[in-house]
């Protein structure tokens, strides 16, 4: 989802997609006779959660997130995994401070508020998948 929801051909970092593009981009998505759609973007994914069979709600510790977004960095900034990504030291923080507000508000939120409860399924590991995918 993050290259439909950023701008990949900005020359800086953080540039997002036109909303209409993006949209667009989401409708040829959720169209096809599978998918899934991963990422943190509640408000403009809504119309896939109606199609949406199932939500699952991964609940990764923040550290585990945090160490993953910084190793994610440092392996770009080296050359070990080539990104067309233009990130900082700053974004990365901005990064990581938002990631927190994430899981502790708009999860919470999101699971409280929302009208698709009935399809939530939360996962807190990989046991907890499998364990689903088996009973599925």
């Amino acid at each position: 989802m993050d290259d439909i929801f950023w701008d990949n051909q900005a020359d800086e970092y953080g540039i997002k997609t036109p909303e209409l593009e993006r949209d667009d981009k989401l409708k040829e998505l959720v169209v096809q006779p599978s998918w899934v759609i991963e990422g943190v973007y509640f408000k403009w994914v809504k119309p896939s959660f109606k199609m949406a069979e199932k939500i699952f709600i991964l609940n990764i510790p923040l550290s585990l997130q945090e160490e993953r977004i910084w190793n994610r960095y440092a392996k770009r900034n080296m050359g070990e995994v080539t990104s067309v990504k233009k990130e900082t030291l700053q974004s990365v923080r901005d990064l990581i401070e938002w990631n927190r507000r994430y899981n502790q508000e708009h999860i919470p939120n999101f699971i409280k508020d929302n009208e698709f409860k009935s399809k939530i399924i939360p996962l807190e590991n990989n046991e907890d998948i499998f364990k689903y995918l088996i009973s599925y």
